[in-house]
């Protein structure tokens, strides 16, 4: 088994990449400029789009699929000619917060059906620790009739894809990787150090590699509810949050986290995993479960404060109208799932206000099949303005642009502090 790896460099072997997303198109793009890879997606509409190289995602230009030996299908029987399946699928949660595990099934499923013997899957999903081997592997034992380890090896290796940055991209980012046994360990980190420049940190065991990926958005969550919760209690004592962060940053060992808004596929869903397994094995998990409380509030919480703002203002809230500015979870990217701006537009709309909003880079149709709400044509005469996302469009805006927007005693909400100090006459309040 341990020349599979000589195998996909002589490309005598195919790596296959299922779910071409966010994380698994740059995966499979990067794999494809040395060796054989077949991408497969379940949606054909996409699949169609990444043989004309268009990324569906909006994170590629036409110049990362040039070069690349790849075959993009939705077809299983593609699948066949693969020997090193990498699932990159997504790990949402349902309403009630809890691990929706359909893709990942399936995608398991799918690799089962044409599992061979001598082959190697490896997961990238985010999964809580013991995902793979209780819930993945009996699936593929299932559907290919092959025993677990002495048929097939199974791995796992988070992926680290930050959607948005140009630096941190899969080949400058030092891999994880881990096996279900000794060989298996050694042959993935090899096929992965392929295109990783960095290496690989080989972890000692699946459960790990589960767990280290994991914590790694949990421990991000924490801090930032951390700093949420002191942005609402400054706020109440008059003082700016980022004032006191600038302070207390001067010292050397002071971590360095902002307030704002945490949505997104990663650091608003994955701490659910972990609470969740916690669950299970009899534990209820304050802290996390706290950190996500918080955070998971602050979409109702910024649009609160602007309705009393404008109230304050002495205008009737009913009659009032707001424009949020950003409707992505987080600033330069098109990605809108799992946004709390939604949440401040649900918020203002219960008021009864009437509420406009525009997105430089999110797309109306979708904002619309998700959340019950399009992208609006700017206009004027707002009685507030909620900068709700740093978009590099906004960064610019001067106090004059945005006072020719507000109506007379307007508000302007700017959610991550982005004007802060250039806002000499107009109502502000930053978190």
């Amino acid at each position: 088994m341990s020349n599979i790896y000589n195998k996909i460099v002589k490309k005598e072997a195919s790596i296959a990449v299922i779910g071409l997303g966010y994380v698994g198109l740059p995966i499979a793009l990067a794999f494809a400029k040395k060796v054989k890879v077949i991408g497969f997606d379940i949606n054909e509409q996409r699949v169609n789009l990444m043989k004309k190289g268009i990324d569906p995602s909006n994170e590629l230009v036409k110049k990362d699929f040039e070069n690349s030996d790849i075959q993009f299908t939705c077809k299983l029987e593609d699948l066949k000619k693969a020997s090193f399946f990498i699932i990159a699928v997504p790990t949402p949660i349902d309403e009630h917060n809890l691990p929706d595990l359909k893709p990942l099934i399936g995608a398991s499923t799918t690799v089962g059906k044409v599992l061979k013997k001598g082959d190697y899957v490896v997961y990238e999903s985010t999964v809580y620790p013991g995902c793979t081997e209780e819930d993945c592997i009996p699936v593929l034992e299932q559907h290919s009739g092959l025993k677990f380890v002495k048929d097939f090896k199974v791995g796992y290796s988070p992926e680290r894809i930050n959607p948005g940055d140009k630096e941190h991209t899969i080949t400058k980012i030092l891999k994880i990787v881990s096996g279900c046994d000794k060989e298996s360990l050694e042959a993935i980190s090899k096929v992965y150090e392929i295109i990783v420049e960095p290496g690989t940190h080989k972890a000692s065991s699946i459960k790990v590699a589960e767990a280290a990926k994991i914590i790694e958005n949990t421990q991000r969550d924490v801090n930032i509810a951390l700093m949420n919760e002191l942005s609402i209690i400054f706020s109440r004592i008059g003082i700016n949050t980022y004032d006191v962060l600038e302070a207390a940053g001067t010292k050397w060992n002071f971590l360095k986290f902002s307030p704002g808004l945490v949505g997104g596929h990663c650091i608003g869903v994955d701490p659910y995993y972990l609470t969740y397994k916690a669950e299970e094995m009899g534990y209820h998990a304050r802290v996390i479960n706290s950190g996500r409380y918080v955070n998971d509030s602050m979409g109702f919480y910024v649009a609160k404060t602007c309705v009393k703002k404008i109230i304050a203002a002495g205008k009737n809230i009913s009659k009032s109208k707001v424009l949020v500015m950003g409707a992505t979870f987080k600033e330069d990217v098109s990605d809108i799932r799992n946004s709390k701006v939604a949440d401040i537009v649900k918020e203002l709309k219960s008021f009864g206000v009437k509420v406009e909003i525009v997105d430089p880079h999110a797309d109306s149709s979708e904002l619309k099949h998700e959340y019950g709400f399009g992208l609006n044509k700017l206009s004027k005469g707002y009685d507030g303005v909620i900068v709700a996302v740093n978009h590099k469009e906004y960064k610019t805006l001067t106090e004059t642009y945005f006072a020719g927007i507000l109506s007379k005693k307007g508000v302007l909400v700017d959610v991550k502090g982005l004007y802060k100090g250039k806002i000499k006459k107009l109502t502000y309040w930053s978190l």
